[in-house]
């Protein structure tokens, strides 16, 4: 976006709002008290282990990357460690399960 103030936020999500479910951090409308990026993107955080999984809707025409910041984790029945991501489009749904302390990002991107 061109000719927008640059700006600056900061907030904590705790654990608990993470714990096996996507926690919206970083949306373009900073809904559901997630900080506010000028980009059509979404980005939300997740603590997975053991029996925990999360999933998420891909909406049409939009893409998936899925990142392992520590752990590991299966995307879509995907193994992945800590370093690895995963980019995926065309899927109605990403299922992450199978974590061993697995702290995962996914942004949801244009």
């Amino acid at each position: 976006m061109r000719g927008v103030k640059p700006g600056y936020e900061e907030k904590r999500f705790s654990d608990e709002e993470k714990r096996g479910k996507l926690r919206l951090v970083a949306s373009p409308d900073g809904r559901d008290g997630s900080v506010s990026i000028h980009q059509d993107a979404s980005l939300y955080a997740a603590l997975v282990d053991a029996d925990e999984a999360v999933e998420f809707t891909q909406r049409p025409g939009r893409k998936t990357y899925v990142h392992i910041v520590r752990g590991s984790a299966r995307v879509n029945g995907q193994a992945l460690e800590a370093g690895d991501a995963l980019g995926l489009s065309g899927e109605e749904r990403v299922r992450i399960d199978g974590g061993r302390d697995a702290e995962v990002l996914l942004f949801d991107l244009n």
